[in-house]
């Protein structure tokens, strides 16, 4: 299978390695129209890899396309190849919204092709793991999700802000963990002090039964990647900044007793457990995600982060966003 990189700026390089490592595909070209991006990449690829300014030299000789590219620029890029009957790996978010998001849907159910959305996150073997946990019962019902993703830059976005660039990830990983729930309200506030866009921003999210508190920051004197998820029976926390052991599993939670009639007693009491830190090995997500995807086109299975998910989690942004707005 021939597959073709559009954008070689910024998250594009990461494709392109990935793409060169898998045994599943070809990284056959690369496309950027600017030639400084274009001579990186034949540096590090000669002439195993075709390099073009224009794409549509390469839609007769390729299977599907990866884009990296700004949303506002490869929304008419996904339209015109699915109509050309190419498989799409998009980066995050798909769409700017969710009307796109049906526009691009539909195109790909029309012409039978797959459309991946990259929720990287999703494909997280610590995500996976905490997946297991949920279905299994070990975790119990789901109570809050509270996640922080900060950082001091590395840049600060015009086109989007915080939340639609970090959120994005958190919001689809919590989709995956609850299969699918539709929120129920959104509520979001932030602060938009060096340009247009909110550089930090408070995004609260209930589902039913459950809440979510989603902290997102481009202005953080510290990095942080922390997701705590409570159940009423375990509690996990997954700090990403850790070298080693990421995901840490708290035997703790609310016990509600009968016997609270008595002086000095309690309906609810907490209950105090051993922690456990299981080692889970490493592995590259973005590679996991782009074999997911030709997997998905060689067995015709859709992708768990197709395009019904991405709308999903772009209808609690934009919802986020109008919220904001007041």
């Amino acid at each position: 299978m021939n597959i073709a990189l559009i954008g070689f700026g910024y998250w594009g390089p990461n494709i392109a390695k990935n793409l060169n490592r898998t045994k599943k595909a070809n990284l056959y070209a690369i496309c950027d129209m600017d030639e400084n991006n274009l001579k990186r990449a034949q540096s590090l690829y000669g002439d195993s890899v075709k390099y073009v300014t224009d794409y549509h030299e390469l839609i007769d000789k390729v299977d599907a396309f990866a884009i990296a590219l700004r949303q506002n620029v490869s929304y008419p890029i996904a339209i015109e190849l699915l109509k050309q009957k190419k498989h799409l790996f998009m980066e995050k978010p798909l769409a700017t919204s969710t009307e796109q998001v049906d526009v691009l849907g539909k195109l790909s159910e029309e012409y039978g092709v797959t459309l991946h959305v990259d929720h990287i996150m999703v494909f997280h073997p610590i995500i996976r793991y905490i997946k297991n946990m949920i279905e299994t019962g070990e975790l119990g019902d789901l109570l809050y999700f509270d996640v922080s993703r900060m950082n001091l830059g590395p840049h600060i976005k015009n086109d989007i802000n915080a939340m639609w660039d970090l959120a994005v990830h958190d919001i689809a990983v919590l989709d995956y963990l609850c299969d699918g729930m539709e929120a129920k309200r959104v509520s979001a506030a932030g602060l938009a002090h060096y340009g247009k866009s909110e550089e930090l921003t408070y995004l609260n999210v209930e589902y039913e039964g459950l809440i979510a508190s989603i902290r997102s920051s481009w202005i953080s004197p510290i990095k942080e990647r922390r997701m705590v998820i409570a159940g009423t029976k375990k509690m996990v926390i997954f700090d990403d900044m850790q070298l080693d052991e990421k995901l840490t599993i708290c035997d703790k939670g609310i016990e509600v007793s009968d016997d609270f009639n008595e002086y000095g007693k309690y309906e609810a009491r907490v209950r105090m457990g051993n922690l456990m830190m299981p080692h889970i090995e490493s592995e590259d997500i973005l590679l996991n995600s782009i074999e997911h995807f030709i997997d998905c086109i060689n067995t015709g299975k859709e992708s768990i982060c197709s395009y019904k998910q991405a709308r999903r989690v772009i209808s609690i942004l934009e919802h986020a966003d109008a919220d904001m707005k007041g």
